[in-house]
C-alpha cells in the first residue's frame, strides 16, 4: 500500500507490507509509527520495531497482522472496530501497542469493550496480582525485606476466601459448612410447637436470651455458632488487603447482617430485663432471630452454584432490569383494562375482586408468570379474552431477556470452574510437595 510520494518505507506486520513515504511517517495517526520518523541510529530504531532491514529499509513488528490491518483502516477511513472472532482485549493489546486508546472505537466497540474489561475485573478480583512479591516462581530468591510477612497474610488470606487453595482451606470451608447446617437446623427447630411444649414458652419468651435460655442446648448451640462465625469474620478482616472493599462486599456485609442480630438481642435483653419494654420489643426481638436466615447465602463462599447465581445477576443487571420494565408496563395496562371490564362498565355484572386498578394487579401478575392460584379470575366475557391475551403476553415478555440471562450464566459458570480448577492445581502441587 502506498501513502504518498518519496523513498518508500516499508513496515512488515506479521508478514503483511505496508508501504508509504517518509514524509507521512512523521505525523502517521500511530505513535510507535511516527517515532520511527525520530529515530537517529539503528539502536534507537530496534526500541521501536523488533527487527530491521537496511538495505530494503524495512522495519519489522511481530504483531497480529489481521489486528494491524483493521488498525490501518482506521487510519485510512477513521472508523475502528473490532476483528471478528477476536478476543477483545487481545485487540485492545493491540491497540495499546500501536498507541491508540479505547476512545478511538467506535460506541458500540467500547461497550463491548467496557464489558469485557468489567468481567475480566470481576473473574481476577480475588486472583493474586501480577507482580506480588513472591506470587510466581520468578520471584523466588528475591523477595524483598517483609516480603515473608506479606506471603504468610496472603496464605492466610487464600485459605479464607478460596476452599480449594489448600489443604486447610478445605478443612475450614468444611468447618464453616457443619456450623451453617447445625445452626439452620437449630434455627427451624426451634420453631416447632414440640420445642417450646416442655416450658410452655411463646414466641416472645423463646427471642429473649436470659441466663436460663443460654444454658438450654440449643442456646448453647447458638452460642458457638455465632462464636465461630465472628472469630472468622474478624479474622478475615484482619488479613484483607484493603479494608474498606473488604467491608463493601456483598459476602461480608450479608457476614454483619447474620452475626450482630444475636448480640443485638443480647443487649436489648440485658437492658429490658423483665419490664414491659421487653413486651413491646418482642416483634423486633423475633424479626432479629429470623435474620439468622442469612447465614445459608454464606454457603456461597463453598459452592460454585451460589457463586455462579450472584455474578451473573450483577453481571445481567440491565437485562433485569429490562425484564422489570416489561413486567410494570404490562401490569399497568392489563391491570387498568381488567379493572374497567369487569368493574367499571357498570353492565350488571360486577366483580369485586377487580374493585380498583391495585387490586387488579395482583390477578396480572399471578396470570403473567403462569401461577394462576385462582383466588380471583375474571367473570365475563371480555374479561377472560383479556386474561389469555394477558397469559400469552407474559409468556412472550418473559422470554425475551432468558437468552442474554443464560448465555451469561454459562461463562460465568466456566469462569469459576476454571478459577476452581486452578487452586486444585496448586492444591496437588501442595500434595506432591
Amino acid at each position: 500500500m502506498n501513502f504518498g510520494r518519496g523513498p518508500p518505507v516499508v513496515l512488515n506486520v506479521g508478514g503483511t507490507r505496508y508501504s508509504f513515504s517518509r514524509e507521512v511517517l512523521k505525523d502517521f495517526p500511530l505513535r510507535r509509527v511516527s517515532r520511527l520518523h525520530g529515530c537517529l541510529s539503528e539502536k534507537d530504531v530496534l526500541e521501536v520495531c523488533d527487527d530491521y532491514d537496511r538495505e530494503r529499509n524495512e522495519y519489522f513488528f511481530d504483531r497480529h497482522s489481521e489486528a494491524f490491518g483493521f488498525i490501518m483502516l482506521y487510519v485510512r477511513h477513521g472508523h475502528l472496530r473490532f476483528v471478528p472472532h477476536m478476543c477483545e482485549l487481545s485487540f485492545y493489546n493491540e491497540m495499546i501497542y500501536w498507541g491508540l486508546e479505547g476512545s478511538h472505537l467506535d460506541y458500540c466497540c467500547q461497550r463491548r469493550l467496557d464489558d469485557r474489561m468489567s468481567e475480566t475485573y470481576t473473574y481476577y478480583a480475588a486472583e493474586e496480582p501480577p507482580g506480588e512479591p513472591g506470587g510466581g516462581p520468578e520471584g523466588k530468591g528475591r523477595r524483598p525485606p517483609g516480603a515473608e510477612g506479606g506471603k504468610w497474610l496472603e496464605r492466610m488470606r487464600r485459605t479464607f476466601e478460596e476452599p480449594t487453595s489448600s489443604v486447610a482451606a478445605q478443612v475450614l470451608a468444611t468447618v464453616s459448612i457443619l456450623f451453617v447446617i447445625v445452626s439452620m437446623v437449630v434455627l427451624c427447630a426451634s420453631t416447632l410447637p414440640e420445642w417450646r411444649a416442655p416450658g410452655n414458652r411463646s414466641m416472645e419468651e423463646q427471642s429473649r436470651y436470659t441466663a436460663e435460655s443460654v444454658r438450654e442446648p440449643s442456646g448453647i448451640i447458638e452460642a458457638i455458632c455465632i462464636g465461630w462465625f465472628t472469630a472468622e469474620c474478624i479474622v478475615r478482616f484482619i488479613v484483607s488487603k484493603n479494608k474498606c472493599e473488604f467491608v463493601r462486599r456483598p459476602l461480608n456485609i450479608i457476614d454483619l447482617l447474620a452475626i450482630t442480630p444475636y448480640y443485638i438481642s443480647v443487649l436489648m435483653t440485658v437492658f429490658t430485663g423483665e419490664n414491659s419494654q421487653l413486651q413491646r420489643a418482642g416483634v423486633t426481638l423475633r424479626v432479629l432471630r429470623m435474620m439468622r436466615i442469612f447465614w445459608v447465602i454464606k454457603l456461597a463462599r463453598h459452592f460454585i452454584g451460589l457463586q455462579t447465581l450472584g455474578l451473573t445477576l450483577k453481571r445481567c443487571y440491565r437485562e433485569m432490569v429490562m425484564l422489570l420494565v416489561f413486567i410494570c408496563v404490562a401490569m399497568a395496562i392489563f391491570s387498568a383494562l381488567s379493572q374497567l371490564l369487569e368493574n367499571g362498565l357498570d353492565l350488571g355484572t360486577k366483580n369485586k375482586d377487580y374493585a380498583s386498578i391495585p387490586a387488579a394487579c395482583w390477578w396480572v401478575i399471578i396470570s403473567m408468570t403462569t401461577v394462576g392460584y385462582g383466588d380471583m379470575c375474571p367473570i365475563t366475557v371480555p374479561g377472560r379474552i383479556l386474561g389469555g391475551i394477558c397469559v400469552v403476553s407474559g409468556i412472550v415478555l418473559l422470554a425475551l431477556p432468558i437468552t442474554f440471562i443464560y448465555h451469561s450464566f454459562v461463562q460465568c459458570y466456566h469462569e469459576l470452574k476454571f478459577r476452581s480448577a486452578r487452586y486444585s492445581r496448586s492444591l496437588s502441587a501442595e500434595f506432591l510437595n
